[in-house]
This record gives structure tokens, sequence and C-alpha cells, in this order.
């Protein structure tokens, strides 16, 4: 990686981690810039970046700027950007959509599209981080009009940040996201706005729901400020995908009502081969995966005697998921651990320390 001085304009989560990844890797100048200044200083604080005072300041020398800004103030920026900048620099963004924001570079050689598909349920420079992008999906976005040699410069960027670039077009780009991450967030809020805006026989079903619900629902009221902007920006294949879903739903609804057993069997089936294919993506064998769920107090210390009490048995967790309930109540703690031999083991542990669990295999759910 060529990259020497590196500029951040926009410095929340992501913007943060790039400086810090970016300083991990060798960056020997990371500079940032963010209109909002209590951003600016605390990722100066982490020492993701070297504050500058204003726009002009912190581009002046920057061999390469990454664009972090909201999606909604994305064309604004980067046209901004791209008029102050040397035109040695080269640009990039790291939104959600790429259809307008490629379309305010108007052609602009000095520009890649990019978008780094990570991040978190949480915003702000204090929670960034040098791994964000380890083992990432990085998606580039060129235009027609990008540089070969500006797209190499962005490649090996990211390709340094650990991540892993894959390049792609605006448009196809969108229409991926809105199937893959725009859709799943849409649903999600469905399924919480029908299951809490009604009583049935006087029971709420929030209060009954179980697993199923909560897991399909994660990702349900996320932040607005951000999510009405991207589903706005994506509009027209989030509009597409949605009307797909909506076909699909009527094939269901029209075996529920003629009893087509043999519809929902094969729907079912396409169901887990799909599912099959989608954990081989995060998962080296999926086939060994044990999901294990058990509830826990909430009281300081917990989470950390069971992850202890695992590690020293060598037993390792591929990947963990709490849904806190209330105070009172505590949550629910899933694990995924990998192996028949040591998600039994797991159990055992976890019911030696007074803990009910729960466990199946992966994908027989």
């Amino acid at each position: 990686m060529s990259v020497e001085r590196l500029a951040i304009v926009g410095t929340g989560l992501i913007g943060a981690s790039i400086g810090l990844s970016a300083r991990r890797a060798g960056v020997s100048r990371v500079v940032g810039w963010d209109p909002d200044t209590e951003f600016l200083g605390l990722a100066a604080a982490r020492g993701a970046i070297d504050a500058e005072a204003d726009l002009d300041a912190a581009v002046a020398e920057a061999e390469l700027i990454v664009v972090a800004a909201p999606v909604g103030e994305l064309p604004r920026t980067v046209r901004d950007v791209l008029a102050r900048a040397p035109e040695t620099s080269t640009v990039m963004d790291v939104g959600s959509t790429k259809g307008p924001v490629c379309a305010a570079a108007d052609g602009d050689p000095r520009f890649v599209g990019g978008h780094p598909i990570c991040g978190a349920e949480t915003r702000g420079p204090g929670r960034a981080t040098a791994e964000l992008f380890d083992g990432a999906t990085w998606f580039l976005a060129p235009t027609a009009a990008t540089g070969a040699e500006r797209l190499r410069l962005v490649h090996g960027f990211v390709s340094a940040l650990g991540a892993r670039p894959v390049v792609i077009g605006p448009d196809a780009h969108d229409r991926l996201v809105a199937v893959t991450s725009h859709l799943p967030h849409v649903l999600a809020n469905v399924l919480l706005n029908q299951a809490g805006s009604v009583r049935i026989d006087g029971h709420d079903p929030l209060q009954a729901a179980g697993g199923s619900l909560r897991d399909m629902t994660r990702i349900g009221g996320a932040n607005p400020r951000i999510w009405v902007d991207i589903f706005l920006d994506n509009r027209e294949a989030l509009t597409a995908a949605l009307a797909e879903q909506r076909r699909a739903l009527e094939q269901v609804e029209r075996a529920l009502e003629s009893g087509d057993a043999g519809f929902l069997a094969r729907w079912i089936g396409d169901a887990s081969g799909h599912r099959r294919r989608l954990l081989a993506t995060a998962f080296s064998d999926p086939g060994t995966l044990h999901r294990l769920r058990i509830h826990i107090p909430d009281r300081p210390g917990v989470l950390a005697g069971i992850f202890q009490a695992l590690g020293a048995e060598r037993i390792n967790v591929e990947d963990f998921d709490f849904d806190h309930v209330s105070p009172d109540r505590g949550g629910t703690l899933t694990l995924l651990v990998a192996g028949d031999d040591d998600a039994s083991r797991a159990a055992d542990v976890l019911e030696q320390q007074g803990y009910g669990v729960v466990a199946a295999p992966v994908i027989d759910e």
C-alpha cells in the first residue's frame, strides 16, 4: 500500500475506525475533520486522527481522502471535497448507497465509491476499533470515469486495512444491498410494529414473544437519522425488492389457503439450502455449528464469568448475541459453538454454573 498521507472527512464510528486501522497498517500521516467538534475531539483523543481546524486544511496534502459523512449528506460533501482537493488526491466514500454519491462525483476521475460491509449497532468515535474491517467485504464502486491508478490505490488501501475488496458497479451494488441489508431492516420494523400494535384477546404479543421474534427483529428500530436517508437514497432498488417480497408472500398465502403441503415443504427446503450457503460464507464448516441459548440475570460479571469458564475448557465461541429484556428479567445469551463435542462440553460447563441450556444444531433448526 502506497498511501502515506490520509485524510478522513467525518469522524464517527466508521471514520475513526478507518483512522485507527490505517495507523495500524503503517500510514504515517492520518488527519481528520468533522463539522461535529465533539466527534472530532473524541476521534483525536482516541488517536484515530490528528484533528484539523477546517476542511481545506484536512485535504490540502492528502494522497487519499475518505469521506465518511452520513448518507444524506454524502453527495454534497463529496462534491465539496472534490472541489477543494488537489488534482493528485484520490477521493472515496464509505456510504451504504452508491447511486446518488457516484452521480454527485459527476465524472470526476479522482473518485471511487466504496462501502465496507461491517459496523455496529452503536455510533460515534468512542466505539471505534482498528479491527472493525478485519475479514470484512469492502465493495468498491468505480464509475466509468474512475482512473485505473485511483482504483489500484484504493484497492491496496482497503486490503491493507484487513478487508476484502470486491469491485462492483454502483447500480448493482444498490440492488444487492437492497436485498441483503435494506430489506431485512424494513421487515424487522414491520414485524415489530405488527406485534407491538395489537392485542390478541387482551394479550400483548411482545410479552409472549419467543426467540423467533427476537432473532428476526434484532436490527429493528435502528437509528432513524441514518436509516431514513438510506431507505430514501435507495428507494428504487428497495421498492423493487419489496415488490418481489410481496409476490413471495402471496405464494405462501395461496399455499396456505389451498392446503398445498408440497409447496410449503419445497419452500422450506429451499430456504434450508440457502441458509447453509449463507452460513458457509461466515463459518468454515457450518454443518458443525450448534446454537446454545441460556437465560442469564442482569448482574455485573455474569458474561465475563461465562466466557472465562468456557475459555478455561478451551471451548471457542464462534459468535454470540445477548438479547437484554430488563434489569429484573435479565436476558437471553445465544452462543455459537462448532463441533458436537465442544457444544456438549459447553452445555455441561454452563449447567454446572447453574444455567439451563437449550442446544440445537444450527442448520437443523
